[in-house]
């Protein structure tokens, strides 16, 4: 199911942007099989099992060693039978694992070849570590987020793993997908987390050349300086959100706050938003979140409760659009987006490399007893 169904791709295992990425095509619909180490690496986060990894849901993976040879000419049969290949090592890894580009390529010219990393192919900063944050310094996103005073705040990593990283390469690969169908060439999809990061601060790039937006944090319009775009606390210490940025859904809230618009500073008089805010501040502390939420929620005010992830996936809203399901006992974000004619079906459960991998090969055109000769020589786990 989805519109991804047919489409074969190989993920290499790594961490973070590249099996999200393994994880959306999944989702709609692409026969996705993971490459793991035999002794797997993490970030050694807790309570990092299989069965809350769930970004690894919806494929099957084998667990084959990449240092024998039998190890690297079974990818490489495998890559003959692929659409895409997704990998997320350091610039160089798969070259000398013998499973670069122009190897893969020869196989499979129709091949599209997809790289995930932070600082890119090439550049002085390719070869060193780093992580999401890093990545959104060194673009300006990361100086631009916080409150007025104080140091920049971690965006959890969306900005840079996630945003700028599984979508673009995601993206990425689809894009070339597309284009090989036309060519019948494949091609490398250089997707790196600075790129992507950099792409999703188009507007504020805009908004800083025209003079529109400051590099003081917490004084612009989207970054908590506004006192109509921010989160406010209420009587029983939850927040709400309000981002009632045009005027006439600015009016609407004031309406339904009894507020008279004169006793409130002109919208961009930016030397007065620390007024209004206290004044708006003072209103919110006098209900309750859910009191505000009766008044509030579903109007034009632009306005929603700030809700945890305990929250989330029982709100009436997300669960008429089924935003979250359950898998295995597990609640987790449904695929996305929404499809008419061609929609995804719900995910599977995160495996383990194992016999169910295994037995997947013989959709990749790998005969029983060549499996038997792989599992025997060590190289297929």
């Amino acid at each position: 199911m989805g519109p991804l169904a047919g489409l074969k791709v190989i993920e290499m295992a790594g961490i973070g942007p590249a099996p999200m990425c393994a994880m959306l095509l999944a989702d709609l619909g692409a026969t996705v099989l993971r490459i793991d180490r035999q002794q797997p690496s993490g970030l050694g986060l807790p309570n990092q099992t299989t069965r809350f990894n769930i970004m690894n849901r919806s494929r099957h993976a084998i667990a084959v060693d990449l240092k024998r040879p039998e190890g690297i000419a079974l990818v490489l049969r495998l890559v003959e039978q692929a659409d895409a290949l997704i990998e997320g090592f350091r610039p160089g890894v798969m070259e000398r694992l013998s499973l670069g580009p122009e190897t893969c390529l020869k196989r499979n010219p129709k091949l599209v070849f997809g790289r995930m990393t932070g600082w890119g192919q090439e550049g002085p900063l390719a070869q060193a570590a780093g992580h999401d944050l890093n990545y959104i310094a060194l673009i300006g996103a990361l100086h631009s987020i916080g409150r007025a005073g104080q140091p920049p705040t971690p965006p959890l990593n969306l900005v840079g793993d996630f945003g700028g990283g599984a979508l673009y390469l995601a993206f990425g690969v689809v894009c070339a997908l597309l284009e090989a169908q036309r060519s019948g060439k494949g091609q490398v999809v250089d997707a790196a987390m600075i790129d992507g990061a950099a792409s999703l601060m188009t507007i504020f790039f805009a908004l800083h050349a025209a003079g529109s937006f400051t590099m003081n944090r917490g004084e612009n319009v989207l970054d908590s300086g506004a006192f109509f775009y921010d989160v406010y606390e209420c009587a029983d210490g939850k927040f709400i959100s309000l981002a009632c940025i045009e005027d006439k859904f600015l009016d609407e809230f004031l309406r339904r706050l009894e507020i008279d618009p004169k006793e409130m500073p002109p919208k961009m008089e930016r030397r007065r938003w620390p007024e209004a805010k206290a004044k708006l501040a003072a209103r919110f502390k006098t209900k309750t979140r859910d009191a505000w939420c009766r008044l509030l929620e579903g109007t034009d005010a632009c306005f929603a409760p700030v809700l945890s992830l305990a929250e989330a996936p029982s709100h009436p809203h997300n669960l008429a659009r089924g935003t979250f399901v359950e898998v295995d006992g597990i609640v987790q974000p449904a695929p996305a987006p929404r499809f008419s004619r061609t929609p995804a079906g719900k995910p599977t459960p995160p495996e383990e490399p194992g016999e169910r991998g295994i037995a997947s090969l013989a959709q990749w055109g790998l005969a029983s007893d060549e499996i038997a000769a792989l599992k025997r020589s060590g190289a297929l786990a």
